[in-house]
């Protein structure tokens, strides 16, 4: 995943020469705004090309799409809907979209704001659909408040039969030490899971740390993987200056992989 801050050409030009196959774009600013993207758009497309690498795209994470604020709430509505359509643009193969979050006096009227998370992903669904673009839902850490028990995607995914599931190990593992959050997404969604991220922690807040230096259980995580026969895309979502920890990390559950198929 590309460090927003930084052009996205110059991490195209970067994740190449690492060897990678996708780059997973954020789109938040200043550098990876939908507008920003937009002007580029050839040039991005091209870069892509020329590296041999797919895309696919993060719809914006810093906005408030159940914000109790109607200007902000809608402001946000319309940025994700505005990114959804660069990201089409751009032939991302899928987009990871974050759940609303109930943010401020949310946690006292969790009714009103689960009401506009669903009425904001049946926009999203609707115009994705018209794009012929696949939406997968993160799951998400305790602080949300929704979409982030296996309960929670029940109802979503019985509302939204077109939703995908994005699997995040880090947010997973918060506030579950033993692990037993991320087996129940796995085991209860796996055929509708379609985007892995990886990153580890320690259990407390979301470090993005190099795979093998917190306490998420990878093995365990390939083992519930190989079971529900997952195939598909995996980003290593680790935001260390030094991107060595990139490369470690994918060697890391690349082996993994290799082990649990002998």
């Amino acid at each position: 995943m590309n460090f927003p801050v930084t052009p996205v050409l110059t991490e195209i030009d970067t994740f190449a020469r690492m060897g990678f196959d996708y780059l997973e774009l954020a789109m938040d600013p200043p550098m990876a705004h939908h507008s920003v993207l937009a002007g580029a758009r050839k040039a991005i497309s091209q870069a892509l090309e020329e590296n041999g690498l797919g895309l696919v795209c993060h719809l914006p994470t810093f906005v408030s799409t159940a914000d109790l604020t109607e200007s902000i709430r809608r402001a946000s509505v319309q940025e994700m809907h505005q990114s959804l359509a660069v990201a089409a643009d751009l032939e991302a193969a899928k987009v990871v979209l974050h759940p609303s979050m109930a943010g401020g006096m949310g946690a006292f009227v969790m009714d009103t704001v689960k009401g506009y998370l669903f009425d904001f992903l049946s926009t999203m669904v609707t115009a994705a659909e018209r794009l012929g673009m696949s939406i997968c839902l993160e799951n998400m850490f305790p602080r949300y408040r929704i979409g982030v028990e296996a309960d929670d995607f029940d109802e979503i995914f019985s509302t939204f039969p077109s939703l995908r599931m994005t699997l995040d190990t880090g947010h997973a593992n918060i506030d579950d030490a033993r692990g037993k959050r991320l087996k129940t997404l796995v085991q209860r969604f796996g055929s509708r899971i379609d985007h892995v991220h990886v990153s580890d922690n320690r259990g407390r807040v979301d470090d993005h740390l190099a795979v093998g230096l917190g306490t998420v259980r990878f093995a365990d995580l390939v083992t519930h993987l190989k079971a529900a026969e997952y195939d598909g895309t995996m980003t290593l979502e680790i935001f260390d200056e030094n991107r060595q920890m990139l490369v470690d990390s994918r060697e890391r559950m690349k082996a993994l992989f290799l082990e649990h198929s002998r």
